[in-house]
């Protein structure tokens, strides 16, 4: 798959993915993910029988710590401090419309 192609759908909530689904949604190998997670910078990730499971908040920030990587040629750990800043962003925004969707 190409960078310039554009993944679109839904995620439910419920929903998991493992991870050469997540990596491949972000257009990424898994040994990118897999680091990542070793490292602790996707903390998110859950173990489950010695599988790896992914929430779509998971799916998020993995893609735009890779778009950071990617674009800014950002190191792993500034690319996961940006993450959290954006997230930290993401849960203002929610609770200052009152935790409805904008």
């Amino acid at each position: 798959m190409r960078d310039e192609e554009i993944l679109s759908g839904s995620l439910l909530e419920e929903s998991w993915l493992t991870l050469e689904q997540l990596a491949a949604a972000c257009t990424a190998e898994p040994a990118w993910l897999q680091r990542h997670i070793d490292e602790g910078l996707i903390p998110q990730a859950e173990s489950v029988a010695g599988v790896w499971c992914f929430s779509s908040i998971t799916l998020l920030r993995a893609r735009r710590m890779r778009q950071l990587e990617r674009d800014f040629d950002a190191v792993p750990e500034l690319a996961a401090l940006v993450a959290d800043l954006l997230e930290e962003l993401d849960e203002l925004r929610e609770s200052a419309a009152g935790g409805r969707p904008e």
